[in-house]
């Protein structure tokens, strides 16, 4: 079964076989992209950042409810109940590390077009965030040690203004972070310094 995103492999070939276009016509090949979903590696990846949090978590309440029921004297009963709440937590997140990830990537989306993107978020309360080309600064493409073993990349586009001012596009395809950038690069700008 293919694991990459739809367009990533349309991408992935203009790439391949295109590599001798100059880096103006090899960006604007994106722009067919229209609406997609982050790439399908985000999913595991997600779920191995919640399990790690999960098992911090964990370890550091076990150990602050230990402490409390040395230091504390409690019965056999309260301390039976705080480990049962110990083992509620641990279960409980640990299933929403599970459960949130493909959740989160079922509403998660990016449009980009010639005006510049558009990034859909959330799952209850939806957020629409459009940054045009005409607002951004700076573009960064950002890659972690985890994020590297799973090939993923964060944009990040930094804009004029307050409101917005640094927005963030997580769990994309380092290969298609940087072809985004270059598409969202100002063109023609006589401001270079």
């Amino acid at each position: 079964m293919d694991e990459t995103a739809p367009g990533v492999t349309e991408l992935a070939a203009t790439v391949d076989t295109d590599a001798t276009l100059p880096v103006a016509e090899l960006s604007a090949s994106t722009a067919e992209l229209g609406d997609r979903q982050l790439d399908p590696q985000y999913v595991p990846f997600q779920r191995v950042v919640g399990w790690i949090v999960t098992a911090s978590t964990s370890a550091c309440t076990l150990a602050v409810v230990v402490v409390y029921w040395l230091a504390a004297d409690l019965p056999a009963w309260a301390g039976a109940l705080l480990l049962l709440g110990w083992v509620m937590l641990t279960v409980g997140t640990g299933w929403l590390s599970y459960a949130w990830p493909p959740i989160h990537y079922r509403h998660t989306s990016y449009r980009l077009d010639d005006e510049g993107i558009e990034i859909r978020s959330g799952v209850w309360w939806r957020e629409i965030v459009s940054v045009p080309r005409s607002r951004v600064q700076h573009i960064d493409v950002s890659q972690g040690p985890m994020g590297r073993s799973y090939g993923l990349g964060r944009l990040v586009l930094y804009t004029a203004g307050t409101d917005y001012s640094r927005v963030e596009l997580p769990g994309l395809n380092y290969d298609v972070a940087f072809s985004l950038r270059l598409r969202l690069l100002p063109r023609n700008s006589d401001d270079a310094v």
